[in-house]
């Protein structure tokens, strides 16, 4: 008979299990319990991906042919940045990488097999389909499988389904690899092993990577790939005119590093420093952050799922109530109970939860019979007699008197556990029958035990803060829907009628959204249920956190957008969250969650900084190239971005305040960023053109001072007698003053959008923050004064400080800050337009 058959509940006795060639045979077969592996991406992939990007391969091939060229200040300015993002992005997703393949859900505590008729201790991997394994309390089951005949095992599946009750399997009933034996013995026949048990397909699931990007995210992206679809045809038209005119490799190839660095590159780095000091503080606040967008992500949720025991509650149990209802009056039967919890050496949370809140001593015990979830009572003997604490309808048989249904029901009605202490009626009568099994014997009640879950500190205050936020809370969890709602009520929330798993079943998608809506707590929820909870939230629009700490919250985990687990929890669920509770406490999220709101609000204001500067400088080169003068800037120039966009970027994102997240933050943008382009580019324009054209004319003339041609020579490194000396020349000069102009306009444009006094509030209306104007005077004295310094002047390429620059430069700006403001003021472009301008918008008179 094959070893499978024999594990059929037909009354045969538990089998020998396999011999040890048997067992040998299989695994070289393929059979045995091997883990599964790593199913992320691969090292070389995410290298792969990461530092060969679309964008990075243009940087590449750019800096070789600048290396090539002997230009390498050039060539580091144009190829730096890609690869500290490519750094930055591999080495977090590697990170990642590992902590999802090191994940397992089973320990690897040796377990006992039946082989040649005898047990033996194995370790996991060793066990063979076909096996019979001998589960005893305290094992945790590694494979799947039924039990055989002969024995009664009761499970811990609160690890895999949330259900905080133990289950009795009887011969026949499977046992699920996961799950810990706690009570009984058995035999289990190792039917699905490896990768086709529930461990490892649980293990599989929650290994895929599925890291959903951010709002913020898919809009910096679709704005770089706007921006990079522009470059493109701009820099296609640019470089036919080159090739027509017939211009230098070397033009060619600066002009075209040039135009790459327009595309905002910069702020992928940006948001990645900003998402780790946002982690920082969040983990100063219990909010450890593993995914690196998590607390931007949290910024956005509308909807938090939440779990019951583990994360609203503390897993343990408070006496609300002893109810006498017997002859013993209340205080001595509140000292008969606390007495009963010390006396038992079989702890659990119920006697854990009597003996910290009722007075009483430890008695001299004769008999004990352990709390069981198949039995559902206890009892102890003593020189008095015997003492029952058991689950009303099972002790209901046995009681004398008037029942106790109105009682216990009118408090099970509000989610609370009722356990009946009831003393045996002859005191001699034993607690075991001749056989020694257990047994009930008459009884006479003595009072009403009442317990709740304690709530863990903080949650009703947190619940509170969330409804206030605007965020909404529901109640997912695997318990009796009456409890979930009773602790959901105690905790402040106020859920409607519960759900029950059940009713979820029969429901189509459309029907399940609707409930989904409108009801806040389910009760006997499945793990794969709570997966089509957190789907159904997403399919109607809403941003989903979800919280939980027992690996049957782990898939539903992966499935929200945030994943959040309790420090206490399992392993792997902790591991596969994106934000892991340091002190177990729900109010740890809503410092994250203002964390995140500041960064989206700093990121946005930082957006503002870098588009306008990327919208000046490609309408600049766009206006000079119609005009016909001397390309607007060198690779060299573009490098200025740093200190004008870079640093002030960095600034505005720290100082940042946390307010919600603009769903129409892209139409923010364009509304600011355009008047500012345009008017930016008009006077950077003006300035090249009056500069370039004043520069040609001059070093033309054959009168020419010596000082004047000497110190061009030097900028060019051309001699003055050599063909295009007089270009080069010009050009240089122009692009000195063209960068000086609009370094000076980036840094006044932080005081529009920053503005410290209601002279500057042209675009939007004072905060109060006098940090952004200081920032402002810094970056412009700095400036100014690198302009003397040759080291920085050549860096950069620009010509040393000279006052024709400043003369025109200095009014130009003048003009410029009076033009931009009054734009503004006006909301002209929203006028021509049409748009009606936000009320947001709208900056009061002075």
């Amino acid at each position: 008979m094959d070893v499978q058959e024999q594990g059929r509940a037909d009354g045969v006795v538990a089998p020998p299990g396999l011999t040890q060639r048997e067992a040998d045979t299989r695994r070289r077969r393929g059979e045995g319990n091997t883990a599964v592996r790593g199913s992320s991406r691969s090292y070389g992939r995410i290298l792969r991906t990461n530092v060969f990007s679309f964008f990075n391969t243009i940087l590449f091939v750019i800096g070789a042919a600048l290396l090539a060229l002997g230009r390498y200040n050039d060539a580091f300015t144009s190829v730096g940045l890609g690869l500290v993002n490519a750094g930055i992005s591999a080495v977090q997703e590697i990170r990642a990488k590992r902590k999802l393949d090191q994940l397992q859900l089973l320990d690897r505590a040796r377990v006992t097999v039946v082989r040649d008729g005898r047990d033996v201790q194995v370790v996991p991997e060793e066990v063979v389909r076909g096996d019979v394994l001998h589960v005893r309390p305290g094992d945790q089951v590694v494979v799947d499988g039924p039990v055989l005949n002969g024995g009664l095992v009761e499970v811990d599946e609160s690890l895999l389904t949330g259900e905080s009750e133990a289950l009795l399997k009887e011969p026949g009933d499977d046992l699920l690899s996961g799950s810990f034996c706690v009570g009984g013995e058995g035999h289990q026949l190792a039917r699905d092993v490896g990768a086709a048990s529930h461990a490892s397909r649980l293990t599989a699931d929650v290994r895929r990577v599925s890291t959903d990007a951010t709002p913020l995210q898919r809009q910096i992206d679709f704005v770089v790939r706007l921006v990079m679809l522009l470059v493109a045809l701009m820099s296609a038209t640019i470089l036919l005119q080159a090739a027509l005119e017939g211009f230098s490799l070397v033009r060619v190839v600066q002009t075209t590093a040039v135009l790459s660095g327009l595309v905002p590159y910069g702020l992928f780095f940006l948001v990645a420093l900003a998402y780790t000091v946002g982690a920082a503080r969040s983990a100063g606040n219990g909010a450890l952050v593993q995914q690196v967008n998590a607390v931007e992500s949290m910024s956005n949720v509308d909807v938090v799922c939440t779990d019951k025991t583990g994360t609203l509650t503390t897993g343990r149990l408070v006496l609300t109530e002893v109810v006498p209802v017997g002859p013993v009056p209340a205080g001595e039967v509140d000292r008969l109970v606390g007495s009963m919890a010390r006396s038992a050496t079989a702890g659990n949370l119920t006697t854990a939860a009597l003996a910290a809140a009722l007075p009483g001593e430890a008695w001299a015990v004769r008999d004990e019979v352990p709390f069981s979830s198949s039995s559902r009572w206890s009892a102890l003997r003593t020189d008095d007699g015997g003492y029952v604490l058991g689950a009303p309808d099972r002790l209901a048989p046995q009681l004398s008197g008037a029942p106790l249904t109105d009682a216990v029901t009118e408090r099970t009605a509000q989610g609370l556990r009722v356990l009946v202490v009831a003393r045996a009626t002859d005191p001699a009568t034993p607690l075991r029958d001749a056989s020694g099994r257990p047994r009930l014997p008459a009884l006479d009640p003595l009072a009403l035990v009442v317990l709740a879950d304690e709530l863990r500190p903080g949650v009703p205050e947190t619940i509170a803060r969330f409804a206030a936020d605007g965020t909404d809370l529901k109640v997912v969890s695997g318990d009796d829907p009456r409890t979930v709602a009773a602790l959901a009520r105690q905790a402040g929330l106020d859920g409607g009628e519960p759900v029950s798993g059940a009713d979820l079943d029969a429901l189509a998608d459309p029907e399940l959204d609707a409930l989904v809506a409108r009801a806040a707590v389910f009760g006997r929820i499945a793990p794969e249920q709570k997966e089509r909870l957190v789907d159904a939230l997403r399919r109607q629009g809403r941003y989903v956190a979800m919280i939980g700490d027992g690996v049957n919250d782990a898939r539903a985990l992966k499935r929200a957008q945030v994943g959040v687990a309790m420090k206490s929890g399992s392993a792997v669920t902790r591991d596969v969250a994106d934000i892991v509770l340091t002190e177990d406490s729900l109010a740890a999220l809503l410092p994250a969650q203002h964390e995140g709101r500041r960064i989206i609000s700093g990121i946005g204001t930082s957006m503002q900084v870098f588009l306008a500067r990327v919208g000046t400088q490609g309408l600049v080169i766009l206006a000079v190239t119609m005009l016909g003068l001397g390309f607007p800037y060198s690779p060299a120039n573009v490098g200025l971005t740093l200190l004008t966009v870079g640093v002030p970027t960095l600034f505005l994102t720290t100082w940042a305040r946390p307010t919600r997240p603009d769903p129409r933050l892209l139409t923010t943008l364009w509304r600011f960023v355009v008047p500012a382009v345009v008017v930016t580019a008009a006077g950077g324009v003006g300035v090249y053109a009056f500069h370039y054209t004043s520069l040609l004319d001059g070093l033309s003339r054959a009168d020419a001072p010596d000082g004047f041609l000497t110190a061009f020579e030097r900028f060019t490194g051309l001699s003055s007698d050599d063909v295009g000396f007089a270009e080069a020349a010009a050009t240089i000069g122009a692009q000195t003053a063209l960068s000086t102009f609009v370094s000076y306009a980036a840094f006044l444009l932080i005081l529009f959008l920053r503005p410290p006094y209601r002279f500057f509030a042209s675009w939007t209306r004072p905060d109060g923050d006098r940090r952004p104007a200081v920032l402002v005077a810094a970056l412009v004295a700095a400036f100014s004064a690198g302009l003397f310094v040759p080291a920085f002047t050549g860096y950069f390429g620009l010509t040393d400080a000279a006052d024709p620059v400043f003369r025109t430069v200095l009014p130009a700006l003048v003009v410029w800050f009076v033009l931009l403001s009054a734009v503004y003021r006006a909301r002209l472009l929203e006028r021509a337009l049409g748009l009606a301008p936000r009320e947001q918008d709208r900056v009061p008179a002075h």
